[in-house]
């Protein structure tokens, strides 16, 4: 079975800035915006459910963006999605 594919995005490229929003599963305080390139962290909590940090920022290419989930990675947070919001032209 082929895997699900999402329509390219007009402008996306491996060298081009990006916006992204990424979820993982734990907490995550905001001070790791820093080492996180500056991205915005917001942590939400929903009854009976494990808490949610969503990382939301401009990248500067996708090199960053493999920065920052090697990062989250090793902080042991695991990766629930990555989406990209809209590419830089």
């Amino acid at each position: 079975m082929a895997p699900i594919m999402n329509p390219v995005k007009r402008g996306l490229s491996v060298h081009t800035p990006a916006v992204y929003r990424i979820e993982l599963q734990g907490v995550l305080e905001s001070h790791w915006s820093a080492d996180l390139a500056g991205m915005e962290v917001r942590c939400t909590n929903r009854e009976g459910e494990p808490p949610v940090t969503t990382l939301t920022g401009e990248l500067v290419d996708q090199t960053a963006l493999a920065g920052v989930l090697d990062l989250v990675y090793n902080l042991g947070l695991p990766l629930i999605s990555v989406e990209c919001l809209s590419p830089k032209s």
